[in-house]
C-alpha cells in the first residue's frame, strides 16, 4: 500500500516532536531467541556509546590540544566532511563491484538534487560548526550542559511554526532542563572555567540541531528517502561551502604555518575523526533500528552521563555538588521529556477514533 504524501505541517510535527514513523519501530523478530536479541541490542548500544564518546574526546583533542596548538576549527570540520563524502562514494563503488557482499545505495552526484538539499546543508554546516566550536571553548564535562537546549528549541519551534501546544508535564521537563542549564553556567562561572563564547556556540548548536531535524524531514523525498544519499549530498555541499570560509577566516594560511602539517600522526588523527563522524550516523541508525527512537533518546541521555563522568576523571577535575546537580537536572529533564512524549504518543495510538466509536455504538 502506498503512503499518502505527508503535509508540510505533519512533517514539521514529526521532526519537532520526535514522532517516529510507522515503519521505524524496533526490530523485534519473533523467530529470534530472547537471549540473542538481548545480546544484539547490548552490542549495538555499546557500539553507539563507544563511537559517540570517542568522537567527542578525539574532536576535543583536535580542536583544543596544547600539544597540537591547531587553531583551525573550520578546517577540522571541513576535513571530516571530506572523509565522510569519500567513504560514502567508496562504499557505493564497492557495492557496485560486489553486490552480494556490500549493501549501499548507488551514489551519483546530481546537481539538481544537490541544489534541493542545499537549504539543509546550510543548517547542517551551522550545526556541526557550532558543535565543534562549543567543544573547542568548553570542557568535555560541560559540553552536554552547554548544548542541552535542543529539546527546549523543539518545543519552542513547534509552537512558533505549527502553533502546536505542549502538555504541562512536557513543559515542566523543559523547565528542569533550562534550570539545569543556568545552574551549570553559574557553577562554571563560580569555578572560573566558564566560556561565554563556548556557551553561546552551544546554544546555537542546540537551535541548529532542531532546525536540522525539520529540514531533514522536508528534504528526504529529494533523495528517495535514503539517509545515505542525504549524508553524501550534505557532506559534498558542506565541503564546497566551507572553502570560501577557510579563505575568509584565514585558516588556510594558519594551516600552512602549522608545525605538524607533515606529521603522519596528525593526519591519522584527523582521518580517524572523519571515520568516527561517518560511523556515528550508522550506529545511531542501527540503535534506532534494534530498539526504538525513544529508547535511543534514553540511551543518548545515559551516554551523556557516562561521558561527563569520564571527562571529569580523565582531565582530573574537581566539581562542586551544585555542578553535579546541574548535570543531573539536565539529564533528568531530558529523560522525563522523553518518557512524557512516549506516554503521550502511546495514549494517542490507543485512543479509539470517533469513527470507531460510532461503529461500536451502532453494532453489527
Amino acid at each position: 500500500m502506498n503512503r499518502a504524501p505527508l503535509k508540510r505541517s505533519r512533517i514539521l510535527h514529526m521532526a519537532l516532536m520526535g514522532t517516529p514513523d510507522a515503519a521505524g519501530g524496533p526490530e523485534a523478530s519473533p523467530g529470534k531467541p530472547f537471549l540473542l536479541r538481548a545480546l544484539q541490542i547490548a552490542l549495538v548500544v555499546f557500539l553507539y556509546w563507544v563511537t559517540s564518546i570517542s568522537m567527542v574526546f578525539l574532536n576535543k583533542y583536535l580542536l583544543d590540544s596544547p600539544s597540537l596548538q591547531l587553531n583551525t576549527p573550520i578546517f577540522v570540520t571541513f576535513y571530516q566532511c571530506l572523509v565522510t563524502s569519500l567513504l560514502c562514494k567508496g562504499l557505493s563503488a564497492l557495492a557496485a563491484c560486489c553486490p552480494g557482499a556490500v549493501e549501499f545505495p548507488n551514489l551519483r552526484l546530481d546537481l539538481r538534487v544537490a541544489r534541493s538539499v542545499l537549504p539543509l546543508s546550510v543548517v547542517f554546516i551551522c550545526m556541526i560548526t557550532f558543535n565543534n566550536l562549543c567543544l573547542k571553548y568548553v570542557g568535555v564535562a560541560f559540553y552536554n550542559v552547554g548544548r542541552s537546549l535542543t529539546t527546549v528549541f523543539n518545543v519552542l519551534l513547534s509552537y512558533l511554526l505549527l502553533k502546536q501546544t505542549t502538555s504541562f508535564y512536557a513543559l515542566l521537563a523543559c523547565g528542569i532542563i533550562i534550570g539545569g542549564f543556568w545552574l551549570g553556567v553559574d557553577q562554571e562561572g563560580a569555578e572560573g572555567t566558564l566560556s561565554w563564547t563556548g556557551t553561546l556556540f552551544g546554544v546555537l548548536a542546540s537551535l541548529c540541531v532542531s532546525l536540522n531535524a525539520i529540514y531533514t524531514k522536508k528534504v528526504l523525498p529529494a533523495v528517495d528517502g535514503s539517509i545515505w544519499r542525504l549524508t553524501f549530498y550534505n557532506n559534498v555541499n558542506a565541503c564546497v561551502l566551507f572553502l570560501p570560509l577557510l579563505l575568509l577566516l584565514g585558516e588556510l594560511q594558519a594551516l600552512l604555518r602549522f608545525a605538524q602539517l607533515g606529521s603522519a600522526h596528525f593526519w591519522g588523527m584527523m582521518t580517524l575523526g572523519g571515520l568516527f563522524g561517518f560511523a556515528i550516523g550508522y550506529v545511531t541508525g542501527l540503535q534506532i533500528k534494534f530498539t526504538s527512537p525513544l529508547t535511543h533518546n534514553v540511551s543518548g541521555t545515559a551516554k551523556a552521563c557516562a561521558q561527563t563522568v569520564l571527562a571529569v576523571l580523565y582531565y582530573e577535575e574537581t566539581k562542586s555538588f551544585l555542578w553535579w546537580t546541574s548535570n543531573m537536572m539536565v539529564l533528568g529533564g531530558s529523560s522525563a521529556y522523553t518518557w512524557v512524549r512516549g506516554w503521550e504518543m502511546k495514549k494517542v495510538q490507543e485512543e479509539p477514533s470517533p469513527k470507531d466509536n460510532e461503529k461500536s455504538g451502532v453494532g453489527v
